[in-house]
């Protein structure tokens, strides 16, 4: 029987917490009961498996990411809407690297896979920016790809303290955002 008041949603929470101490690499399982008062094989009436663990913050992540920066985004465009959305996912990166980690490569389970359904969500958010600028769905694809990777790249160098040559790594975000923002402006305009 579940610990009473326990649920799969607080596993999922813990665990996501635990990551973002630890690192996604090091969520063990005994470390998570420990911290929810249980013993390690209670877990299991909540979660399938660590894999299972990590799949649950995985689409708990991607929702929060899609909350994030569709919350920041909201009636904005142009520029602003690409800034909001950077800064955004940028500063949730930040934040939640154990988390967030979870969501890179995370394969979906089905259609009605949450972490699926929130993923799509924050790619229409970043397709949203890019129709803004008027890159078209024939280059949609490549346009979020490289979006993506500035991004993901600026984050996790950030959260992994991965700057450390100089101490101006918010101006270097901020032109990095400008500097996306005159090309996808060329881009756009052709």
């Amino acid at each position: 029987m579940p610990r009473v008041g326990l649920s799969r949603t607080d596993v999922v929470a813990a665990g996501a917490a635990l990551a973002d101490e630890v690192g996604f690499g090091n969520l063990a399982l005994g470390a998570l009961a420990q911290r929810l008062g249980v013993r390690t094989p209670s877990l299991y009436k909540h979660i399938e498996s660590l894999a299972d663990l990590q799949h649950g913050i995985a689409a708990l992540a991607m929702a929060e990411v899609d909350q994030r920066v569709r919350d920041a985004m909201h009636g904005l465009s142009g520029s602003a809407a690409l800034a909001a959305f950077a800064n955004a996912f940028r500063d949730y990166v930040v934040e939640h690297p154990g988390r967030y980690t979870a969501t890179v490569g995370a394969a979906f389970t089905g259609p009605d896979d949450p972490l699926l359904q929130s993923g799509a969500r924050v790619l229409e958010s970043m397709a949203a920016v890019l129709r803004g600028y008027g890159i078209g769905e024939q280059e949609m694809v490549h346009a979020q790809r490289t979006l993506r990777c500035l991004f993901h790249g600026f984050a996790t160098l950030q959260a992994s303290d991965g700057f450390q040559w100089s101490n101006d790594s918010e101006d270097s975000f901020e032109w990095m955002i400008r500097f996306l923002d005159r090309g996808l402006t060329e881009i756009g305009s052709r």
